[in-house]
């Protein structure tokens, strides 16, 4: 009896190292970093300093990523109005997508990037860098601008730079647009 015992603790020995063997695919699993998706809907965010609101975001649809650092994508369009000290608003940007880097305060913006302000001045990219901290725009892109004042024109370039409410605007390398249009476009003014 003695001998049966001490055989069936040995079998179940036995048994038990040879059922604990791990999948390899499981245990490197194991090691990775899950990624945290948060998912939002019918995004409002207000960003304000010392009291007075800055920005209005909306978006229909926001993924936050939890990385290293947090990451913020609006796969599909965003809108920001901008408000001066008067709480009026001053400056207004669409795009198809931004990319937001939290601890950057940095905005890639993507794909048909509009930024127009009160005066009527737009701005048509399809990439354009929203630097938060600094409340300024660049890209090294192609751009339009189209200015109303003094005159309605058109400039295209490549390469950018601007405050946030597009007033004092550089464009690094001024070119020629489509079909071989000069880089200014005068537009005869309707109300004249």
């Amino acid at each position: 009896m003695y001998h049966f015992k001490r055989w069936l603790i040995v079998l179940g020995i036995g048994c038990m190292a040879i059922s604990c063997e791990n999948d390899i695919h499981e245990v490197e699993q194991l090691g990775k970093k899950k990624l945290g998706v948060e998912v939002g809907t019918g995004i409002v965010s207000q960003f304000s300093q010392a009291g007075r609101i800055k920005a209005v975001l909306k978006a229909p649809y926001m993924l936050r990523y939890q990385y290293d650092t947090v990451k913020i994508e609006f796969p599909k369009t965003m809108h920001v109005d901008f408000y001066d000290s008067t709480a009026k608003i001053d400056s207004r940007l669409f795009a198809r997508f931004g990319s937001y880097l939290e601890n950057e305060n940095k905005v890639l913006l993507r794909d048909s990037v509009i930024v127009f302000n009160i005066k009527g001045d737009t701005l048509f990219t399809n990439e354009l860098y929203w630097d938060q901290l600094k409340g300024s725009y660049y890209t090294d892109k192609p751009v339009i601008i189209s200015q109303t004042n003094p005159i309605r024109q058109k400039l295209y370039g490549t390469g950018f730079s601007s405050n946030q409410d597009l007033t004092n605007i550089k464009v690094y390398k001024v070119g020629y647009g489509n079909a071989g249009q000069s880089s200014f476009l005068n537009v005869p003014d309707s109300s004249l």
